[in-house]
């Protein structure tokens, strides 16, 4: 059983073409099926489920689907705090979601701090995040520790990056599912990924139920995990 599993949520769009509704149709629907996987990691024992709600790029999308998002995060933040702590799935953030305004992240921070104790499943939300970003801002810490000389150059290694990253608290990333037949990580999770198991699947994130995590699950634990080794 993996102990951390990461999904890039792809599809809502299209979902929502495929039956001639509005795009914001098809998040509102990809926001059930984020209850939908809450419950089915929790119910298999992950211990981290971590979802790409917003990624840094999603700014170049229309004003009107970005306020649609935002609206729809205030409304399911609000609505769903509730499901967490019954559930006690800890909530946690990652990236910079403080750009979507002081209303809806003092919501979220509200979320995360009545959620701090719960002990059953992390749910971490990334809200405005990219990859490449957050190793930069790694990679800048350390320079400026060793330009002040508080750390040797030669000492950075992997685990001082890793240590500077927002999931450094986490379980090593196990499982990276991708819905809608899309094959790539689109800045998701590049460092962590290293080493994760990926599992890319037709099903549109909308549809992506219980059933289907399942079936992902038990892909990763048909594969053989060699970390480099033969």
């Amino acid at each position: 059983m993996p102990r951390h599993v990461a999904i890039i949520m792809d599809g809502n769009g299209r979902w929502a073409e495929r039956r001639h509704l509005p795009r914001v149709a098809g998040h509102r629907a990809g926001a059930e099926s984020v209850r939908r996987a809450m419950q089915a990691a929790a119910d298999a024992g992950v211990e981290v489920l971590t979802v790409y709600a917003f990624s840094s790029e999603n700014w170049r999308r229309s004003e009107e689907e970005v306020a649609d998002l935002k609206g729809l995060m205030r409304y399911y933040v609000e609505r769903e705090l509730e499901t967490l702590k019954r559930e006690r799935v800890k909530l946690k953030l990652i990236g910079e979601p403080g750009a979507f305004g002081n209303d809806l992240y003092d919501r979220l921070q509200r979320a995360v701090a009545e959620t701090a104790a719960n002990d059953r499943l992390t749910l971490v939300v990334a809200l405005n995040y990219g990859s490449q970003a957050e190793i930069a801002s790694a990679a800048r810490e350390l320079a400026g520790k060793a330009a002040r000389g508080e750390i040797d150059p030669h000492a950075i290694d992997e685990q001082a990056i890793g240590s500077l990253l927002q999931t450094h608290d986490l379980p090593q990333l196990d499982l990276l599912i991708r819905t809608s037949g899309e094959v790539r990580l689109s800045n998701f999770l590049l460092w962590q990924a290293a080493y994760a198991e990926l599992v890319f699947t037709e099903t549109l994130w909308p549809d992506f139920d219980e059933a289907a995590f399942n079936a992902a699950l038990a892909e990763f634990a048909r594969r053989q995990r060699r970390f480099g080794g033969r």
